[in-house]
C-alpha cells in the first residue's frame, strides 16, 4: 500500500471527511517534498514503514505509531533546533481536526519529541519508532555513505569548518550510547553494522 492510501486508511477510522483527509495528505506530501530535503523526505517515511512492518505484531498501538511516522519530520529546517517540537505541535493540530482521541494525540506528540534525543523510552512502541527512524545507520556501507551525502546536502548552508565538528559530535553521541537501537529486534539486526558505519564516517570527517 502506498503512503497516501495508508494515511487515508488511518484517518478514515476517525473521520469520514474525505476532503479534509486529502488536504492533510497534500500538506504532508508538500512538506516532505520541500526543496532542500534530500533525506528527510517521503522515501524516509516509506523506509520506516517497511522496517516496522516486520515488527507490527510487537507494537501495541500501530495507529499512533503510524501517525508519529507521518508527522515526525513534517517540520524540518536544517538550521532550526526546534523541528521536533514544531512537528509535534503540527501533529497535535491536525489529529485534533480529524477527531483522534486526546490521549492518543498526547502519545503521538511524545513519540515525536522522543526523536529529538533518541533515548530509550519506557514505552516500547516509542522504542520501535526510534529504531525505525535510525535504521539507515545499520544498512550496508554503500547505502550508509549515500545517506551521509544526502545529510550533507541538507546542511549545505554550513561550511565544512562548522559541519564536520557538528556531525562528529552527533556521531560520537551515538557511539557513546549503551546501544544505538532500543529493541531486541533492531539491535540484533543493525547494531554491529551501525557502529562500524559510524566509525567509518568519523574517520572520513
Amino acid at each position: 500500500m502506498n503512503l497516501k492510501d495508508q494515511f487515508e486508511e488511518l484517518c478514515l477510522f476517525f473521520t469520514k471527511d474525505v476532503e479534509l483527509i486529502n488536504t492533510l495528505w497534500k500538506e504532508i506530501e508538500t512538506k516532505y517534498a520541500e526543496k532542500g530535503r534530500h533525506y528527510h523526505n517521503l522515501l524516509h517515511l516509506e523506509n520506516m514503514f517497511r522496517e516496522l512492518e516486520d515488527v507490527k505484531g510487537n507494537i501495541s498501538d500501530f495507529t499512533t505509531v503510524s501517525f508519529s511516522v507521518f508527522y515526525h519530520d513534517i517540520v524540518y529546517n536544517a538550521s532550526s533546533k526546534s523541528n521536533e517540537e514544531k512537528s509535534a505541535l503540527k501533529a497535535t493540530e491536525r489529529l485534533t481536526e480529524i477527531g483522534v482521541y486526546q490521549r492518543d494525540i498526547i502519545t503521538v506528540s511524545n513519540q515525536i519529541l522522543a526523536t529529538k534525543h533518541h533515548q530509550k523510552s519506557e514505552d516500547e512502541d516509542t522504542n520501535y519508532l526510534l529504531d525505525a527512524d535510525l535504521s539507515i545507520l545499520g544498512k550496508d556501507l554503500d547505502t550508509y555513505l549515500a545517506y551521509t551525502r544526502m545529510i550533507r546536502k541538507e546542511y549545505s548552508i554550513y561550511p565544512d569548518l562548522l559541519y564536520k565538528p557538528g556531525r562528529k559530535k552527533v556521531l560520537q553521541h551515538f557511539l557513546e550510547l549503551d546501544s544505538i537501537f532500543k529493541t531486541g529486534y533492531f539491535k540484533e539486526k543493525y547494531e554491529v553494522q551501525a557502529k562500524s558505519n559510524i566509525a567509518a564516517e568519523i574517520k572520513l570527517l
